[in-house]
């Protein structure tokens, strides 16, 4: 592979800092349940600047785009299928104008969020469409300046692969991410190993893999203690952006109950685990991820957390996730891939 500014920064720190929530914190900012994100990159292109800026600020290496739900797919819900390169556009060509006041380098990564629609044979997405759906929308963020393509929150192998293959087209490095929120698995049953098999797949290459959103943080580092464990997990580049702890209904609206000081803890256990990239999901601040890059700085890699050292730090581990760790999958549980599910949207 061509050298990057991702794979050059990799080689100079050591660990990079992602940055945190975007839907969180832009519904702080005044957007409404239901409403598209992408189309404030349009409507409000100073909100969005200000999101990407506040993250820069708190100590991120790596901003992601306000582009999660840009295909075609999922911006017909919005009456908006026709705009998804005049919105991916505009979301990276904002981050590259916050990454050109920087004074140190910034990547700007392209988000690229599920379809919302369910493959073959269980639903109705062809292959062939899945690539062609993440392709238009990769080519847009590559087109806008995007250094790396951050496909995330998958939970399919096949949307995954199909997402993967259609970035792959534009030569622009690509990242993956599952969430594992189903006892140690995804929602469609892909465990923490079969996802570093699935993107070191010759025909579909990741550069680097990992997980996002989920349930909590001792989830996800379990996640990141598994991948580096499986076949070809001692080679891979691991991303961990975990949720700034549970969600919470207080008051009419969700909170999500984890502090500075928990995402430290966090940050610095993730980076023993053995994640390269490290971040937050939903839920995390600016606070937040300042807190996480005073820890980092200030933290001395060690040896890879045990199971209760992750539950005495951040809280219960599933059984699945504990299981996989003993490499005991009969114990893991959680659905094949390919059962029937209910669609679900989550957004950063």
């Amino acid at each position: 592979m061509n050298s990057n500014l991702l794979q050059d920064l990799l080689a100079e720190r050591g660990v990079l800092l992602a940055d945190g929530a975007t839907g969180t914190n832009l519904f702080a900012m005044g957007l409404e349940t239901g409403d598209a994100p992408e189309l404030w990159n349009v409507d409000h292109p100073d909100r969005i600047a200000a999101n990407y800026q506040s993250f820069v600020d708190a100590g991120s290496d790596i901003i992601l785009t306000n582009t999660f739900g840009g295909t075609h797919y999922r911006l017909q819900l919005h009456h908006a299928a026709d705009r998804v390169r005049e919105l991916n556009l505009a979301g990276v060509k904002i981050g590259r104008e916050v990454a050109a006041k920087a004074s140190r380098p910034i990547i700007i990564a392209g988000s690229i969020g599920p379809t919302g629609e369910i493959p073959e044979p269980m639903g109705s997405l062809s292959h062939s469409d899945a690539v062609a759906a993440f392709s238009e929308q990769a080519f847009a963020l590559k087109e806008g300046g995007a250094d790396v393509l951050w496909i995330e929150t998958m939970s399919s192998t096949q949307e995954s692969e199909a997402a993967i293959e259609g970035a792959n087209q534009t030569g622009l490095p690509v990242i993956c991410t599952y969430s594992f929120d189903t006892n140690g698995r995804s929602m469609m049953g892909v465990t923490p190993a079969d996802m570093v098999q699935s993107c070191g797949h010759e025909n579909h290459t990741a550069y680097a893999c990992g997980s996002n959103c989920g349930v909590g943080a001792s989830e996800l580092v379990m996640a990141i203690c598994n991948m580096r464990s499986a076949p070809g997990g001692d080679k891979a580049i691991l991303v961990a952006k975990a949720n700034c702890g549970i969600p919470e209904y207080v008051n009419g609206a969700i909170h999500y109950n984890g502090t500075p000081e928990i995402m430290a803890s966090y940050a610095t256990m993730a980076m023993d685990a053995g994640a390269d990239i490290i971040g937050g999901c939903c839920g995390t601040s600016p606070e937040h991820v300042r807190a996480m890059r005073n820890a980092l700085d200030n933290h001395i890699k060690g040896e890879s957390p045990t199971v209760e050292q992750i539950e005495s730090v951040l809280g219960e581990v599933s059984k699945g996730g504990k299981a996989q760790f003993a490499g005991d999958l009969s114990v893991a549980g959680g659905a094949a891939e390919g059962a029937v599910i209910k669609r679900r949207s989550r957004r950063r």
